[in-house]
């Protein structure tokens, strides 16, 4: 199931900080900003209410590192999971396989980095596209969706990425500033 957040500048996060796991009230307090702590601490509440609906589980949980430290629930390792955030919105996918999603806000579109993180045919297409914007930020979030559910986190080698033996799917909301992709294998 995949739970999307795009309010998350009206949540309360001094009530929302003691409804959290004491792990993530500390990783969302590293945060300088107060941006960084809504995002991390709306990213959670998404799984908490995700664990609650599609599970029964209700109290906070505690989460464990696994290989290139994706994290897993300690207590529930069959239940597989993926949180992201950007500027505007926090997502999270939960799943009995393993499952990878990234949000990203909209933004202008750099060619350089396009150029970086794209293979030459997508970038072609990209800059063929009505929005080059919207365009890059799809293929960025399948990117970062297959490196969250393969657990490599953004490497170098972004352009050659070899997507096959994977499903994905992609929503664009533009009048909400935001691109979704969630992937799972085959």
């Amino acid at each position: 199931m995949i739970y999307i957040d795009d309010h998350i500048e009206e949540m309360d996060l001094e009530a929302a900080l003691k409804q959290v796991s004491s792990q993530r009230r500390e990783k969302a307090l590293r945060f300088r900003h107060e941006a960084g702590q809504r995002q991390s601490v709306a990213a959670y509440r998404l799984l908490q209410q995700a664990l609650e609906e599609e599970y029964g589980i209700t109290e906070p949980q505690e989460l464990a590192f696994g290989e290139h430290d994706k994290p897993y629930l300690k207590d529930h390792p069959d239940i597989h999971f993926s949180l992201s955030h950007c500027r505007v919105a926090v997502a999270c996918a939960v799943s009995d396989r393993p499952v990878g999603i990234d949000i990203e806000s909209i933004r202008s579109y750099r060619e350089e980095l396009a150029a970086y993180v794209l293979s030459e045919d997508d970038l072609q297409e990209v800059r063929q596209a009505e929005r080059p914007d919207v365009e890059f930020i799809k293929r960025w979030t399948q990117k970062e969706a297959f490196l969250k559910l393969t657990g490599q986190g953004i490497s170098n080698a972004m352009k050659d990425l070899d997507l096959s033996g994977t499903w994905s799917h992609t929503e664009v909301c533009p009048e909400d500033g935001y691109v979704w992709t969630v992937c799972y294998y085959q």
